[in-house]
């Protein structure tokens, strides 16, 4: 039997690509009891999926009430990505001169995101992609860096880009490799200025997919 865990996050997977592509709509209530059934497992999982929706901002839980569907091309989505982008950039700042004499382990996730892209592989687009910028944040060395910027569901709101209808996965890809550059030689300003514009960018081809 999965993991509770594992369980939860493949549920959560199914229910952003549902709120993504419209099958729900705003306002729609999702039910843990059908929802449970609907997947053959108990309610816990469930629970953790839409927890994890509430926290980016998909879902509103309402006590007693139960969970709701928000249009996921809200204003808190936007937020996020000026959030993301600030952290970002603060952990380029100190990470640079740590990462610059061995940047063999970034270009890895670049190449497997290139990788991803000509094969249309969201799953291993998405975790090449997340690891790579968790690398950045990681090298920074700061507990309070690294846990603001994992409070954000990144895992999650990749996963809503990519989900995209006309995003262009190989343009995702090679987003990063200046970012890698940038780093590769040491220019911390430049790095510092493409990983905040790498979030805007991003939030542009999510919003473009969106009306598209």
């Amino acid at each position: 039997m999965p993991h509770t865990a594992l369980l939860g996050n493949r549920i959560r997977d199914i229910l952003v690509a549902r709120i993504v592509s419209g099958h729900y709509e705003p306002g729609e209530r999702l039910l843990e009891l059908k929802l449970a059934a609907e997947f053959g497992t108990s309610q816990v999982p469930v629970r953790e999926a839409l927890r994890d929706l509430e926290m980016s901002g998909l879902v509103t839980i309402k006590p007693r009430r139960g969970s709701f569907v928000n249009a996921y091309e809200s204003s808190a989505q936007k937020d996020i990505f000026f959030v993301r982008g600030a952290l970002e950039e603060a952990a380029a700042r100190i990470a640079t001169p740590r990462l610059c004499g061995n940047i063999a382990p970034l270009q890895a996730h670049v190449d497997g995101m290139r990788e991803a892209a000509r094969r249309g592989d969201i799953e291993a687009l998405g975790f090449h992609s997340v690891a790579f910028h968790r690398m950045i944040v990681a090298a920074a060395d700061s507990q309070l860096l690294l846990k603001l910027w994992e409070s954000l569901h990144v895992e999650t709101h990749t996963r809503i880009t990519l989900l995209g209808r006309s995003i262009d996965f190989m343009a995702v890809a090679e987003s990063h490799q200046p970012i890698v550059d940038a780093i590769r030689a040491g220019d911390v300003e430049a790095a510092c200025r493409l990983s905040r514009e790498h979030q805007a960018y991003i939030e542009h081809a999510r919003d473009d997919s969106a009306v598209n």
